[in-house]
């Protein structure tokens, strides 16, 4: 038997997806344990579980070195990985997002000023509407750049919009809706395809129970 080998995100979405397979039959003994191990196997060895940062699934996975895994649609078109998208499996649900000030206007004989931890969905996005920006690369607080005036808008995601709202912002566009997506290596696919497939379908099972 050959063990398929499943890149899932650390947190609250690599949770939901543990317990979606563990519900299909995919159960590691060790997933019920509240250890630090990275890697969980289970019992008949037919999977195998990597622990690892959610915007890294998609290096796993396009590496080779997880034949499966789960990764956000907004690391997908932020990194354009070579990988096969399978499954949007519905949880994980936001949206990307333009937020500024609620007095914002844009002013288009100036060059907006967009911070953002998204450059290349960003830059696609206003590319589109043949806007001129600045694009400011940030890893974190993106709400404070244009509360501080180091940026006019912000490209984030938003989820319930409260955190905007406490700062004082507002989502004025919405880019694309985002959500969880099982990927797969391509090598994977064609030469454990049986195997990937029945993970597959067991998620795409769970899936369609839940609507």
């Amino acid at each position: 038997m050959k063990t398929v080998n499943i890149a899932l995100p650390k947190g609250r979405l690599g949770e939901k997806v543990l317990k979606m397979l563990d519900d299909a039959g995919f159960s590691c003994p060790e997933t019920k344990e509240n250890d630090r191990r990275l890697i969980l196997e289970s019992a008949d060895g037919s999977v195998r579980y990597f622990w690892v940062k959610p915007s890294d699934v998609a290096i796993y996975v396009e590496r080779g070195a997880a034949d499966i895994g789960i990764a956000g649609k907004d690391i997908l078109l932020e990194y354009s990985p070579d990988v096969y998208e399978l499954l949007d499996l519905g949880i994980g649900v936001c949206r990307m997002a333009v937020a500024a000030k609620k007095d914002f206007r844009d002013r288009t004989d100036k060059t907006l000023r967009v911070a953002t931890k998204f450059p290349h969905i960003a830059t696609a996005y206003y590319e589109k509407k043949g806007r001129d920006i600045d694009i400011i690369k940030l890893n974190g607080s993106i709400e404070l750049a244009p509360i501080l005036d180091l940026s006019d808008v912000i490209v984030d995601i938003v989820e319930t919009g409260t955190t905007l709202k406490e700062n004082d912002l507002e989502p004025k566009e919405t880019i694309v809706p985002i959500s969880a997506r099982l990927v797969a290596n391509k090598a994977s696919f064609k030469f454990k395809n049986e195997q990937v497939k029945r993970v597959m379908d067991a998620l795409s099972k769970q899936c369609a129970e839940k609507r």
